[in-house]
Order: structure tokens, then sequence, then C-alpha cells
């Protein structure tokens, strides 16, 4: 009788820990480290330190807006390990974000907090190619046997409105010249830096050389914001348009070069 007693009272405290150990976790649910999200040259890496087991998988999700439209891009390759990364190789134009959504063996799972992808401070993403550094990338690929065109004239905007007042010249002899909203960095990457974006509505387009739409950005809500060149597919020059409150601040156009400098 005392042996059953010992057996009754050894299971009723091991219960009584299995029940308070699931409550703890519930109130207290596992907290995922901090994860980094790099814009690099070609992709927007991923990286963290993971000091869970019994993980079934790992979900990267990204979203525009940061609290709505999360779409899972792709899994960890190894959520076990440690020390894990991931790289997406085609960011949306504007602000990406992302969270991680961790799946356990048990079928427990939880979200991570939402973080914001940013310039690697380790690539010279500050340079603004000149006009100098565009002759010299477009004899380059000249060289390599790849076709370029050349710069289409500036249409509209406030590089139209100087043109006006001269006789229009063959499009040719225009001088291009870097815009000082939407420029290619020496990173390959394209800035857009509209210090009054958080006062005004600004929307911006960008186009391939022979006007086919490409895409655009409905509303630039940040001063400066940088577009991955992988987003535009290859490389070469693109027509872009900005629309500041539905009147046209500038049509102009950038290069992208096929070879980058960090």
């Amino acid at each position: 009788m005392k042996q059953l007693s010992r057996i009754f009272i050894v299971t009723v405290v091991a219960l009584s820990a299995l029940v308070f150990s699931v409550q703890a976790q519930q109130k207290n649910p596992p907290v995922f480290p901090e994860f980094s999200a790099l814009i690099q040259t070609g992709k927007i890496r991923l990286e963290f330190i993971s000091g869970f087991r019994d993980v079934k998988s790992i979900g990267v999700q990204r979203s525009l807006d940061s609290v709505l439209n999360f779409n899972t891009i792709g899994y960890i390759s190894n959520p076990g390990d440690i020390r894990c990364s991931y790289d997406d190789g085609k960011p949306l134009p504007g602000s990406n974000y992302y969270r991680m959504c961790i799946i356990f063996n048990n079928g427990r799972y939880f979200f991570t907090k939402v973080v914001l992808a940013v310039p690697d401070s380790t690539i010279n993403d500050r340079e603004k190619l000149t006009a100098a550094d565009v002759k010299a990338a477009i004899a380059a690929a000249k060289a390599a046997g790849v076709a370029t065109t050349t710069a289409p004239p500036p249409v509209g905007g406030k590089a139209t409105e100087k043109e006006k007042e001269k006789e229009a010249p063959k499009e040719e002899k225009i001088v291009w010249h870097p815009s000082n909203y939407i420029y290619t960095t020496a990173d390959g990457n394209v800035n857009i830096k509209l210090p009054d974006a958080p006062n005004k509505k600004y929307f911006v387009k960008f186009y391939e050389p022979d006007g086919t739409f490409l895409f655009d950005i409905k509303e630039v809500k940040e001063p400066f914001l940088i577009l991955e060149k992988a987003i535009f597919l290859h490389a070469g020059w693109f027509n872009f348009e900005i629309l500041e409150d539905g009147k046209v601040l500038e049509k102009w156009n950038v290069f992208i070069p096929l070879s980058y400098r960090n």
C-alpha cells in the first residue's frame, strides 16, 4: 500500500511539473534572437544565430508595409544549425521588411520580430556614379560583347524646362548627368533621395529604354531608399519618372553597370 502511495505521489509530482512547464512556455514563449537584414550587391542577406533545437522549419516572410501582407518567400536550408543565413535575390521595389516563422517538431510555432532591410555599412553605397563612370562602364560592356543602349534624352520635368529655352539638340549630343533624386552608386544599387518624402506624396515609376513599364513605387515614405540592383533584372539604361503631389518633378534616366565595385 505504501509503495502504491509513493508511486501515486511521484506520478502527481511529475504531471504537475509537466503542466507547470507547459504553462510557463505558453506565458513566456521562446524569444528568437535578433537577426539582421542587410542590403548588399545582388541580394538582401539575412543572418542570425539560433539556439533552438527540434526545429522542423524556419520560413522567411517578407512585406512592404511591416504590418500586413507578409508572404513566405523561402525556407532556411539548415534550420537546426546555430548560425543560419538566407539570401533574398529578388527583393521588392521599396522598403523590404522581414520576419521568421519558426515551426518545431511538436507542432508549436511562433513569429519573430519584424526587421527592416538596411544598407550594409561595409559596402560603399554613397559614392554616386558620374558620367565618366557610366562612360567607362559602357566601354567595358562593349569590350565584353554586351550590347548597351545610348542614354535616351530627358522628357518633361525639370530636366527639360531648360532645354525648352533652346533649340532641341540631337539625341547623341545630350550630355548625360546623374539625377540628384535617383542615381546609381558604386555598389551597383539605385538610390532614391527625396528629403521631403515624409511631408509630400511622391510616386516613382521605372521604364525600360523603349518605354515598357517596369515597376513603380506608389508612395515613397522615407527620405532615403535603396533599390537593390537585382530588381531591375539586367544592366543598362532605365528611364524613371518622379511625381510630386501628382505633378511631374523629374523625368530622367539611370544606368546600372554590368559590373560594380565595393
